[in-house]
């Protein structure tokens, strides 16, 4: 099913004569960018040229055919790390670095977690200044600020905690900060325009359901399982974002926003963990048990994690388009439509 993306949204130009490399685009974030730009083209808007890295892109073509092989998308095997696998050849006008995500990292050595981000953004800094590409935007995280102090309720860009540097178990957002840091020193040292997206948590048919995002574990147990299970005591409270608005927010910030700046990307509408088992139950299987186990938090677990997101909003015009319970019901009916067309 095609993501029609809503024709009150502005979105900034860029077209064919675009031609942008995304690093991860065979993951979250560069499907929900492939989708909301197959939506524009049936809408009648020319999509850039969007060439993806990715170090197993024969998988990608197999599992996501009508994305792969739309003829505004190139698909290039390569790696972050081993910088002679990058495209040696062609004229880009963007680098959007979205690899080294959340989603499989925690699966990963912490060493070897901290070279993809940190090593990996050099490698496609270099490749960037190289090849003279003007305008470069890093996907980081919210994680990049640490613990969300009890007195804030909304983590503004200009706050300057971090992770605490001392422990192992931080090397993704200690690594953020590190990579958002590079950006930085490009930019003064060679001018090149960097913005970097602090990314928070997202919804929809593309986020996986069987790692550690809570909204994607609620939805699958509401459609697949008996129950919806909740490990924690369901304090802990987030935010979700929708991923047509978070592709919107993408192309926005790597056109518009502005260079040797940071901006959170996420919805400012905080729910608790419970609360939202109970509303994707409501909203996709009712009557369905969610049991909340009432474990307490691990150690260094975010008890709160919610963006200000005004700096975006201010600047650049952008806001949740896409209500939270309207996500759930198209992330819901999609996977379903999707479980019904699988074999057997």
């Amino acid at each position: 099913m095609v993501t029609r993306r809503d024709p009150a949204l502005p979105e900034p130009a860029l077209g064919p004569d675009a031609r942008i490399l995304i690093t991860g685009g065979t993951g979250f974030f560069g499907r929900a960018l492939l989708r909301h730009w197959q939506a524009g083209e049936i809408a009648g808007d020319a999509p850039p040229r969007v060439l993806l890295l990715s170090r197993e892109p024969e998988r990608f073509r197999e599992a996501y055919p009508d994305l792969a092989q739309r003829p505004w998308v190139q698909c290039w095997r390569g790696d972050i790390l081993s910088p002679g696998s990058l495209p040696q050849e062609g004229d880009f006008t963007h680098v959007l670095h979205a690899a080294a995500d959340s989603t499989l990292g925690p699966s990963l050595p912490a060493l070897l977690r901290h070279d993809q981000i940190v090593q990996g953004t050099r490698n496609l800094l270099d490749w960037a200044l190289a090849r003279a590409v003007p305008r470069f935007l890093l996907t980081s995280s919210g994680g990049a600020y640490g613990p969300q102090p009890e007195t804030m309720p909304f983590l503004e860009e200009d706050y300057t905690g971090m992770p605490d540097p001392m422990r192992a178990a931080n090397v993704y957002g200690v690594a953020k900060r590190a990579a958002e840091h590079l950006c930085a020193l490009y930019q003064d040292r060679w001018g090149l325009e960097v913005v970097v997206a602090r990314c928070f948590a997202f919804v929809g048919e593309d986020l996986p359901l069987d790692v550690h995002f809570a909204i994607g574990n609620f939805v699958r147990d509401a459609l697949f399982g008996d129950s919806i299970e909740v490990a924690g005591d369901g304090s802990a409270l987030r935010s979700y974002l929708d991923q047509r608005d978070l592709a919107h927010w993408l192309v926005t910030l790597m056109v518009q926003g502005r260079a040797g700046r940071a901006y959170n990307v996420g919805s400012d509408q905080a729910l608790s963990i419970g609360e939202l088992a109970h509303l994707v139950r409501d909203l996709l299987a009712p009557g369905k048990a969610v049991n909340i186990h009432g474990r307490a938090p691990a150690a260094g677990a975010k008890s709160r994690y919610v963006p200000s997101i005004r700096r975006a909003a201010e600047e650049l015009g952008l806001g949740v388009t896409v209500p939270l319970d309207q996500a759930i019901r198209d992330m819901g009916a999609r996977l379903r439509a999707k479980a019904a067309r699988a074999p057997g």
